[in-house]
């Protein structure tokens, strides 16, 4: 038999890196799950979700907004519904939700699998950059944004598809990928204009029959919320008097929404995590030894705040080199994109003048989640950039130390920041409210 050469062993541990980061993505997700404190938008599922299954109400509203109303209620509904129909257990609709994330992230991969073929090391930077990243890990919570991954997955995925192939079966789901983001959280939008932007520049073909039947679906489907909205005009308002002063473009008067949507755009390529994630972990475990919780704080502090410094600066050089490498290509007029690379980029600066547009128009300031669905666009520059350095000088070890400090990340957040404590326990916390609320005595 013949020996092995040095590309081929190396291949065979880039693969392996490959399925043991995405399993072990799968299995901190499910940690997170099992360890969060449940408040909120939680409940909100829950009590919708529960009520749908146990007792056939199915409202016609969703999760409330930061400052605008609620959003439509069906598949916010459903996605925790249909599995407790299935299963009653707090755990089934846990499974759904992994599952779309999971294969959120795989239609993305399939993307880079074919814009990158046979360069094992770019689906390993995807896996780690997004799969493990602590901007999407941290995001595993039982709430409408979770799911957003899917939906941002199938776009891009159908997009891809897109650029040659005119069938109907990919402008449909396409479309679909719109209109289950609409019925999830109110930054769809995010979504519509990457698609306005690649249409009108030529990166995709249409198949307008496809885009009608879909639009039409979507339509049916907003029924009840618009037939809600319309004897309730007070659903699309947030009660809050500070909410109701805000208005469509209160974000570009404001000028600091954009800007803080830019700065995220840099944070989702680095290591510049959520203050809940960064600020609010407070080792409590090591509570019994306090100058060890002390020192581990500070520790975790500064060893955050300096990955964050240098990897945003990597961050912003990745964005520099993309924008040049695009510049003579975002324009209608400037022809066809043979370039697979280049047309992702351009794909990420959709997203980048989506993100834009969606941050002047918004009646509120940005956080974090609030952004989700251009999260995977946001670190395709730096992937296309370390692509064209070759990095030949990166060693497999180097992307398994990449791994490793991911990973104790996330670990630390899952044990003790905002959302997540290692005392709560997401089943236990679910039973009780269902009990408390919801099969109260004398209730239908």
């Amino acid at each position: 038999m013949p020996h092995p050469t040095p590309s081929s062993v190396n291949d065979v541990r880039l693969a392996a890196l490959f399925w043991v980061a995405l399993a072990l993505g799968l299995f901190l997700s499910a940690w997170y799950q099992i360890n969060q404190i449940v408040d909120g938008d939680q409940l909100q599922m829950i009590q919708r979700g529960y009520e749908a299954a146990y007792f056939g109400h199915w409202p016609a509203t969703g999760n409330a907004a930061s400052v605008v109303g609620s959003v439509p209620g069906f598949l916010s509904t459903l996605v925790v519904a249909g599995p407790l129909m299935l299963w009653d257990s707090p755990y089934a609709p846990v499974i759904l939700l992994l599952a779309l994330r999971l294969i959120g992230f795989l239609l993305i991969d399939a993307v880079i699998r074919d814009i990158f073929p046979g360069a094992l090391a770019m689906r390993v930077v995807v896996v780690l950059l997004l799969w493990l990243n602590p901007w999407v890990q941290y995001d595993s919570l039982l709430y409408n944004p979770a799911y957003l991954i899917f939906c941002a997955g199938l776009h891009l995925y159908t997009a891809w598809r897109m650029r040659f192939d005119r069938r109907f079966i990919w402008a449909a789901l396409h479309v679909l990928a719109i209109a289950l983001a609409m019925q999830l959280h109110f930054s769809w939008p995010l979504l519509a204009f990457i698609s306005l932007y690649l249409w009108w520049r030529g990166l995709i073909r249409v198949q307008w029959w496809a885009v009608l039947a879909v639009v039409l679906l979507a339509l049916v489907s907003l029924v009840p919320y618009l037939l809600a909205l319309f004897s309730n005009p007070e659903i699309a308002h947030n009660p809050d008097p500070k909410a109701r002063e805000r208005y469509i473009g209160w974000g570009a008067v404001h000028v600091y929404p954009v800007l803080k949507s830019v700065i995220y755009w840099l944070r989702y390529a680095a290591w510049a995590f959520p203050s809940k994630l960064v600020n609010d972990v407070g080792f409590d475990w090591l509570a019994q030894w306090q100058w060890l919780e002390v020192t581990a704080i500070w520790v975790w502090r500064i060893a955050q705040y300096g990955l964050a410094v240098i990897t945003m600066v990597v961050a912003f050089a990745a964005n520099a080199v993309a924008l040049r490498t695009i510049r003579g290509f975002w324009r209608r007029r400037d022809g066809d994109v043979q370039i697979s690379s280049t047309w992702l980029l351009l794909y990420a600066f959709g997203a980048f003048v989506a993100m834009l547009i969606s941050a002047g128009l918004a009646p509120l300031v940005f956080n974090y989640w609030h952004l989700v669905l251009i999260l995977p666009a946001a670190i395709m520059p730096l992937l296309v950039w370390v692509h064209q350095l070759a990095w030949r000088g990166v060693t497999f070890g180097f992307l398994v130390v990449v791994a490793a400090i991911l990973t104790i990340t996330n670990v630390v957040a899952i044990q003790d920041s905002r959302k997540f404590s290692w005392q709560a326990d997401y089943a236990t916390q679910v039973n009780q409210y269902v009990e408390q609320e919801i099969l109260v005595p004398g209730r239908d």
